[in-house]
């Protein structure tokens, strides 16, 4: 998880190491939150988080939380090889839709969700 925060800090750039680690093992603990990096060359690339949820609205679902690739290594695949393991995940684990929202200010990451 740790390793995850340089990648991760770039999209929550308000958490310190701190308090991004305090938040991701509550979070892992009260809501069954899920982590997972992609390794490319050599290094940590992307990282995503989610939340296992069921709603009446959605039923069995992922709120992906968190989805940010490392800035000198975007347009290279790497977040929607991410992404297609979340819904590698959801299948295997008997849930039906990812959903996730993002910043108005992030069109960047509009463009890569709409692809």
């Amino acid at each position: 998880m740790i390793e995850a925060f340089p990648v991760m800090k770039q999209l929550r750039t308000h958490l310190d190491e701190e308090t991004y680690l305090e938040l991701v093992l509550e979070a892992k603990e009260k809501n069954g939150y899920k982590m997972f990096a992609l390794i490319g060359e050599g290094e940590i690339v992307a990282v995503t988080g989610f939340d296992p949820m069921i709603t009446l609205y959605y039923g069995r679902f992922v709120w992906v939380c968190d989805l940010v690739t490392n800035t000198t290594k975007r347009s290279k695949g790497y977040g929607e090889k991410l992404l297609n393991y979340v819904h590698e995940w959801i299948r295997e684990n008997n849930y039906e839709i990812v959903a996730l929202s993002s910043g108005l200010q992030r069109t960047g990451a509009h463009c890569f969700y709409h692809r």
